[in-house]
């Protein structure tokens, strides 16, 4: 008996395929479509997936400002940041932030969805918003990537 077909594969960069997607963001919900982006980012979506390396793919959001929040939390969602000085913190709720940086929004989705290690960080810098639906990865010819 042959073992050597028994063995996995595990991928690594040299094996690894990339891919360019694009996700239009109108009328789509918050958390859903982050949970979605998040796999294909970590890799997920790949038969070959491995866990200890970035095996996903790019992805583009366009029209961020469309972004749907269900229930109240447009009202009740609060967005906090912090200095690191005495009262240095600040509170913004999900309208304003919308209204102000609607890319904020989305990547803080994501990334809280991603592993909090080197690897995680990798993967969010191959994810980019966008406010409107204009985008400079056009020469990327991303393919279109609907939920």
């Amino acid at each position: 008996m042959n073992t050597l077909s028994f063995r996995t594969k595990s991928a690594n960069e040299a094996t690894v395929k990339r891919d360019w997607y694009i996700v239009d963001a109108t009328n789509l919900t918050l958390g859903r479509m982050s949970a979605k982006i998040a796999a294909i980012l970590r890799g997920k979506n790949k038969p070959y997936y491995t866990p200890h390396t970035d095996c996903g793919d790019y992805i583009i959001v366009i029209n961020a400002e469309k972004i749907v929040l269900t229930g109240n939390k447009m009202n009740d969602k609060e967005y906090q940041t912090y200095s690191g000085y005495p009262g240095g913190q600040k509170a913004e709720i999900a309208k304003d932030l919308i209204r102000r940086r609607p890319e904020v929004v989305i990547e803080r989705a994501i990334k809280g969805m991603l592993p909090k290690n080197r690897l995680g960080r990798a993967m969010y810098k191959k994810l980019f918003v966008y406010a409107g639906a204009e985008h400079p990865h056009a020469a990327q010819k991303p393919q279109s990537l609907t939920f």
